[in-house]
């Protein structure tokens, strides 16, 4: 298994095809970050917080309003979902 450092050297591909391309991990943000993730406003409040499913490499997948959503989306898609701290 890699160590931790090893993953901070990984490329953007690298990371990308971590699992096959096929794990991705929930993230915590709120709407103002929302709004520059996709582009475009978000209609909420720019402090409700929510959570954004991302790509091993970091792209984001989907934003919800609850945890509860983004792993739902992680498990529809056929994705694993993996902890990163």
């Amino acid at each position: 298994m890699a160590k931790a450092q090893d993953a901070k050297s990984l490329s953007p591909l690298e990371l990308a095809m971590l699992g096959g391309g096929k794990v991705a991990y929930i993230r915590p943000i709120k709407a103002a970050e929302a709004s520059e993730l996709i582009g475009v406003p978000v209609d909420v409040e720019k402090d409700t917080p929510l959570y954004c499913v991302c790509h091993a490499d970091g792209t984001p997948l989907a934003i919800t309003d609850s945890r509860a959503g983004a792993l739902a989306n992680v498990m529809e898609n056929d994705l694993e979902p993996i902890s990163v701290h």
